[in-house]
């Protein structure tokens, strides 16, 4: 029997982040102006890099790379969210839906090998400097760029052809302003403790198993940064702290979830919010505030347009 025969639903409800008309509005403005700041942000990331050749390294070809991710990942979901506020308009169809859970996995995917990368970038950076320029080439850190997004189609179609193969036949209230399986699955018509172990083994302890990566990585870093105290470990320290923030924040909220696929929507709707739009937004903050280079390199930019501005002749007619 062909499974899509089964599936009566052609539409989901998104019920969003609360049905009080003033908390609506409230959401409404703070993710306006949250949106706004992330994609204006990380675009004067990428812009950065690009027009500064000091910049040119594999470090900051990653970030900017992560910059163009969180991008992506604070649009996935985040729009519709507003103009549902404007419209009343919260219904998504099912082929949005699915659309949505292959470019949330996608993108999430996408970050999390990227985050691998920038962290053995920095490993190799601090503790062993000497081979550095041998390891880390530019050709190596197209092939981690490439990876990053292989792995995150490979991930993303793994749970659009799962969510596929699901029967949905009855309610389809779904309480999120997005689309995600562990909350999906839960509308299905078959054992969603089955369906549970399938999110864990796929999704969950994939995530906990690269955050353990990526802390023991940075332990090993810090512990080498201790037992060089100069002025270039300092800022090695202030550059890997940084890493360790996003790396967490990014983690927390999708371990979370995807370890405990059945936990309370409450808890799942804010830890949501983490990882899709708080951490895009958190990520230029943290690497311009931290950075000096970066935050040097905009200094320059910034005068550059000035001066441009300034040289351009006015005409008056």
């Amino acid at each position: 029997m062909d499974v899509a025969n089964k599936s009566t639903v052609s539409e989901f409800v998104l019920l969003g982040l609360s049905d009080s008309w003033e908390l609506q509005m409230f959401f409404f403005m703070v993710f306006s102006v949250f949106y706004v700041a992330a994609m204006v942000g990380n675009s004067l990331i990428v812009i950065t890099v690009i027009t500064d050749s000091h910049l040119h390294s594999p470090m900051y070809v990653l970030l900017t790379k992560l910059s163009i991710i969180d991008m992506s990942l604070a649009s996935f979901a985040t729009p519709k969210m507003i103009t549902d506020h404007l419209t009343g308009n919260k219904t998504i169809s099912f082929d949005g839906c699915i659309t949505q859970i292959f470019f949330l996995h996608l993108f999430t995917g996408t970050e999390i090998i990227l985050l691998m990368a920038m962290s053995f970038d920095r490993y190799i950076a601090i503790c062993k400097p000497l081979r550095y320029a041998s390891i880390v080439s530019p050709q190596v850190c197209v092939a981690l760029v490439v990876a990053s997004w292989v792995v995150g189609v490979m991930h993303s179609m793994s749970q659009v052809i799962f969510a596929l193969t699901l029967p949905f036949c009855g309610p389809n209230d779904i309480d999120s302003f997005f689309c995600d399986l562990p909350i999906v699955f839960q509308l299905s018509c078959v054992d969603t403790y089955v369906l549970g172990l399938f999110m864990i083994s796929t999704s969950g302890i994939i995530a906990l198993s690269c955050f353990i990566l990526l802390f023991n990585s940075y332990v090993i870093v810090l512990v080498t940064i201790k037992n060089h105290s100069s002025r270039g470990s300092s800022k090695a320290l202030s550059t890997c702290t940084a890493h360790f923030i996003v790396v967490f924040m990014f983690f927390g909220p999708c371990i979370f979830i995807y370890m405990w696929p059945l936990s309370s929507f409450l808890v799942d709707k804010i830890l949501s919010v983490f990882y899709t739009i708080f951490t895009p937004i958190l990520n230029p903050v943290i690497y311009t505030l931290r950075n000096q280079e970066v935050k040097t390199a905009m200094r320059k930019l910034k005068n550059r347009l000035l001066h441009s501005n300034k040289a351009t002749p006015s005409y008056y007619f």
